[in-house]
């Protein structure tokens, strides 16, 4: 068994390019929404979690449906946006996509899970859009709160990093065969 230590290093070795202070077993997991221990919130929250479901099953009009009952619910709160977002990313409606992205930033401050997970998926709307910078900036901001998905977009938005990273792959691949 590796300790924290051998796993730090071989975090960096594997990737070089993220802070050497990162720790992979924190972050947006463990980060918390302004509002995530409000009891009044719970009506609201078992609506979310019904608007997951429909979506997660495919039946994204009504998952619409139901993010725009939690958004007239709780129109100042930003995971109804987010989640309404992600939906309309899935349906290809990228336009009303980002409106709710950039709601879901500005309403939580820039902070909070809802934040990092609007900015992920605003960086890969504009990635596969062709706005690379724009999609750099929004990872940026998301790996600063913990996403280790975001830093693996830096990673690859890099082409540096990502054949220095595929060639140390290759050699420790190769160690270990």
């Amino acid at each position: 068994m590796s300790s924290e230590h051998d796993a730090a290093v071989l975090n960096v070795i594997f990737n070089p390019f993220l802070p050497l202070d990162d720790n992979s077993d924190k972050g947006i997991l463990h980060m918390k929404d302004n509002d995530e221990d409000d009891k009044t919130l719970l009506p609201i929250k078992a609506l979310e979690r019904d608007g997951i479901e429909a979506a997660e099953t495919g039946n994204f009009n009504a998952a619409l449906k139901i993010f725009s009952k939690v958004i007239e619910a709780a129109p100042t709160r930003a995971s109804g946006y987010n989640n309404r977002a992600q939906v309309y990313r899935l349906k290809g409606e990228t336009e009303d996509a980002v409106m709710d992205l950039n709601k879901a930033i500005e309403l939580s401050g820039g902070h909070g899970r809802s934040a990092c997970q609007a900015l992920c998926q605003r960086g890969l709307i504009f990635w596969k859009g062709g706005l690379t910078d724009e999609a750099k900036k929004d990872f940026e901001a998301a790996a600063d709160l913990g996403s280790q998905f975001a830093k693996a977009q830096l990673v690859k938005l890099n082409p540096y990093a990502a054949l220095c990273n595929q060639m140390l792959q290759t050699v420790f691949n190769n160690l270990y065969s």
